[in-house]
């Protein structure tokens, strides 16, 4: 069967001012592909996290065209984009982002509150869902802050992942993770992939969480130099 294309990329240029003009991106093309675990590299400065911030509806200041599913992105409304945001794409970054004094659970619910969909009885057995799903149920009722950093991403992942997203972006998932929580993160998007029919896009200088994922889209200067 043939895979569904859920983001593409047409002739994306970006342009920063300050201190002098410089083209940030250069006409980048490029498709992602219902359930892939995607992961961008490149060198700081090749341009990597710059396109993530494109992808992600919250740039809208560049040249090209982005599509999520069939739909056209580029030109829609703040309101609607921040619509589309909530809706279609979760995110995870280097730092987990939690509040500190909320419990794991309340955390995981914040975005499923927000979109509104479900009751909160619903939002709830949701979040304990996720939680179970990424191993850390027994830790739902604990304050975010009395978890370990490994404990603490796979929250932010569960809290990602809560209104069932199209599509998880990733800005160095786990840049501030040891070895074995990186290992740990990696398993769980490989599983979120493989297992659960996820689309992931991950930015990371991790050689080996890269190899591990589905396609590697190395960056330089702007470009797409490789994209395996």
């Amino acid at each position: 069967m043939e895979k569904q294309v859920i983001l593409k990329t047409s002739h994306i240029s970006k342009y920063f001012y300050e201190p002098v003009k410089f083209k940030a991106l250069d006409e980048v093309s490029f498709e992602v592909f219902d359930s892939e675990f995607i992961t961008l590299i490149g060198k700081s400065g090749s341009g990597k996290s710059t396109l993530l911030y494109i992808l992600s509806t919250m740039d809208t200041d560049y040249e090209g065209e982005l599509f999520i599913g069939n739909e056209k992105i580029t030109g829609q409304k703040p309101n609607y984009l921040a619509a589309i945001r909530n809706k279609n794409i979760g995110f995870v970054f280097q730092f987990h982002y939690l509040l500190p004094e909320f419990s794991c659970l309340k955390n995981v619910m914040i975005p499923a509150l927000k979109l509104g969909k479900y009751s909160h009885q619903e939002i709830e057995e949701q979040a304990y869902q996720k939680l179970e799903l990424l191993g850390i149920r027994d830790q739902a009722l604990k304050p975010a802050s009395k978890l370990s950093g490994g404990q603490q991403q796979r929250v932010a992942i569960a809290r990602a992942l809560i209104n069932q997203p199209k599509i998880i972006m990733c800005d160095e998932p786990t840049g501030n993770l040891d070895s074995k929580n990186t290992g740990i993160v990696l398993e769980t998007f490989q599983q979120l992939s493989s297992e659960f029919g996820q689309t992931i896009i991950a930015v990371t200088h991790d050689n080996d969480f890269a190899k591990a994922s589905n396609r590697i889209i190395e960056m330089a200067d702007g470009k797409i130099i490789h994209n395996l």
